[in-house]
């Protein structure tokens, strides 16, 4: 890790890392690849996963609100989603509303995926922890509302911002008037 940082668009310094987003990062890739070698089984990948956990916490949810859920883009969402399809995983309905519009649920097969996935990744953290001294097992279980609130956060701000971004896509540009 290097220290420092570069100067920012006023030439503003960088607040020099703690490390948290590293360790964060270090572990999401430790433990996928724990998972991976865990169930050599398991063809899907982490973002179908990922697509499966989203759309069994919002079923019904249409495919752009995935996307922006999920900070992916359409056609990335669309591919997985026909894969997911394709393998049983997912069911699509045309919405009640918009005949145009296709709503998603997660199948019996896909929620026995999501559950199977997040086992593995129990049993993976549960014998990695277990090799850790107490003290340190401690001080992760203390950790784990602190990292609950966190990702809330991040959450909120990615909503915050996701909104920002689609209020000012639809905002004239300066010096235009709006055409309405």
């Amino acid at each position: 890790m290097t220290g420092g940082g570069s100067g920012g668009p006023a030439g503003e310094t960088a607040p020099p890392p703690d490390g948290l987003a590293e360790g964060i990062a270090r572990l999401r890739r430790a433990l996928r690849r724990g998972a991976r070698v865990a169930d050599p089984g398991n063809t899907l990948a982490v973002a179908q996963f990922e697509l499966l956990a989203a759309l069994a916490e919002h079923p019904g949810a249409r495919p752009g609100q995935l996307a922006r859920l999920l900070n992916m883009r359409p056609n990335t969402v669309t591919t997985i989603v026909n894969a997911l399809s394709s393998r049983g995983m997912l069911d699509r309905v045309t919405a009640s509303g918009d005949r145009r519009a296709v709503e998603l649920t997660v199948t019996e097969a896909g929620r026995q995926a999501v559950l199977a996935w997040q086992a593995t990744n129990a049993a993976v953290l549960h014998l990695a922890l277990s090799t850790l001294p107490p003290r340190q097992r401690r001080a992760l279980t203390a950790a784990v509302p602190a990292l609950d609130a966190l990702a809330r956060a991040i959450d909120r701000l990615a909503d915050h911002a996701g909104t920002a971004d689609h209020a000012s896509a639809a905002d004239p540009p300066p010096g235009q008037a709006d055409p309405d």
